[in-house]
């Protein structure tokens, strides 16, 4: 998809977290359309072939790609190193980020991905923990969520969980499935695009995120049209935006 001292999301509640669904939803409003600058934004998600840039320097968080996880060309599931390969200090808060084709992981992978936190967290202080960016389909958010819960057992109690989300979780899902996921996960970061453009009609799908008493965040596609909801803001689970970078032109 997909960075300055202060950490906005060192710890969050487990408890809080597994709030399910708000009885209530928002009324949205939104402001004109703007283009997505990476320049308006202070968290990142940091993929493999992105090339360097200011923003990175002066950004509060970033998800940093790690590796892939999926099926190789037999059919058994691999973690296939991607990104950032050596672990450094960084000024900004990281979430470690890997990009999930299957979750049907072996007792390796789980250990490999509790071996690199491990790592990072030797070289930075600033490592707030692992993000899981696995497209599951909202009917499988059951079996989604007992892969999650396992995941939550193998890191480290200090470590938190995220996730990437799909819209259609905030629009479709069942109070007791974002219940399941929110038992295991600190955060959600719901996908407002599909590819380079801003899903459509995406105020529908805004309003009933409104309901979901998770924390989560909204990842926006750099150079996507997007219209800010006014009211976002004074949402309690609210915890602000994640740009997925692309390189410019040069």
């Amino acid at each position: 998809m997909g960075e300055k001292p202060e950490i906005l999301l060192v710890t969050m509640s487990r408890r809080v977290a597994a709030a399910g669904l708000l009885a209530v939803g928002l009324v949205w409003t939104a402001a004109a359309d703007t283009i997505v600058r990476a320049a308006d934004y202070d968290a990142y998600w940091l993929w493999a072939g992105v090339r360097a840039r200011p923003e990175l320097a002066s950004a509060k968080t970033i998800y940093l790609l790690q590796a892939e996880i999926g099926p190789d060309d037999s059919g058994e599931i691999r973690l296939k190193a991607q990104g950032a390969t050596e672990p450094s200090p960084h000024p900004q808060a990281l979430w470690l980020v890997y990009r999930v084709r299957s979750i049907d992981w072996t007792p390796a992978i789980f250990a490999a991905v509790k071996r690199r936190l491990a790592e990072w967290r030797a070289k930075s202080d600033k490592v707030i923990g692992v993000q899981i960016d696995f497209d599951a389909a909202t009917r499988g958010l059951t079996t989604y969520a007992a892969f999650l819960a396992e995941l939550r057992q193998t890191l480290p109690a200090d470590s938190a969980l995220g996730i990437s989300g799909l819209m259609d979780w905030a629009s479709q899902a069942t109070p007791e499935d974002i219940d399941r996921l929110g038992r295991s996960v600190d955060e959600v970061v719901f996908q407002t695009y599909r590819g380079r453009a801003t899903v459509d009609h995406i105020d529908d799908y805004l309003a009933r995120v409104g309901r979901v008493h998770t924390p989560f965040r909204l990842g926006l596609a750099e150079g996507a049209v997007w219209s800010p909801p006014e009211t976002l803001s004074g949402h309690p689970y609210f915890r602000g935006y994640v740009v997925f970078l692309r390189n410019p032109p040069r």
